[in-house]
């Protein structure tokens, strides 16, 4: 009887260093896989993030690398807001930054340019969970209605027009879908809020002389 359970704890054993080694090994794969593969999926990430940038500014409107080309700033709500600049022989033209408002079906998050003038030089809806069909009008290669927001500013349209039709406001909503462009029209217009809240930090100037120099221009 001793004999025998002597050889079930040696199984036992067994069993246990068998499963361990098996983990350690596959634990060590995961982490050389990811240690190869991590580089790969943040140069993805970035290549991403840069086509989305650039998808916001017209064409030769930046000389610089806005990835690189960083300031933080706080956001309309208080939150960290990541602000790409972009600059022209060293000037910076105009800056970009992510937004996010709550949709139909989920979070909305949209990337938007802004000149130094506080107006839209475009948006971009990059991840959203809306209806397909309806909601998501809002990508631009399904919708030119994104375009709408080019050019406009805190001042034009007025206040009561930053919202849709249906609302008083001059943006269209979609048939069967008004919750989704509700919320982009919101998230832009408090983009530009945040924007002439931190102007001078986001173009990385002082406040009076940029203004100074705006108005001799």
């Amino acid at each position: 009887m001793g004999l025998d359970l002597g050889k079930h704890l040696d199984l036992l054993w067994y069993q246990a260093a068998s499963l361990g080694a098996v983990a350690l090994a596959a634990s060590g794969a995961l982490a050389v896989a990811h240690q190869f593969a991590g580089p790969a999926i943040e140069r993805a990430e970035a290549r991403d993030v840069a086509a989305s940038l650039a998808q916001v500014l017209p064409e030769a409107f930046a000389d610089n690398d806005l990835l690189a080309d960083t300031v933080t700033v706080p956001g309309p709500d208080g939150a960290p807001l990541v602000v790409h600049r972009a600059r022209k022989a060293g000037r910076v033209t105009g800056v970009v930054y992510q937004m996010e408002a709550k949709g139909y079906a989920g979070p909305i998050r949209l990337v938007m340019g802004v000149d130094r003038d506080g107006r839209v030089l475009g948006v971009r809806v990059t991840r959203h969970s809306e209806t397909p069909g309806l909601g998501d009008k809002i990508e631009a290669h399904r919708n030119p209605w994104v375009h709408a927001f080019a050019g406009k500013s805190l001042d034009d349209p007025a206040p009561a027009g930053w919202a849709v039709r249906k609302d008083g406001g001059e943006f269209d909503q979609f048939a069967g879908a008004t919750i989704t462009p509700r919320a982009v029209v919101v998230a832009v217009r408090r983009g530009l809020e945040g924007f002439a809240a931190q102007r001078a930090a986001m173009l990385g100037e002082d406040a009076t002389a940029a203004v100074t120099e705006d108005a001799t221009r």
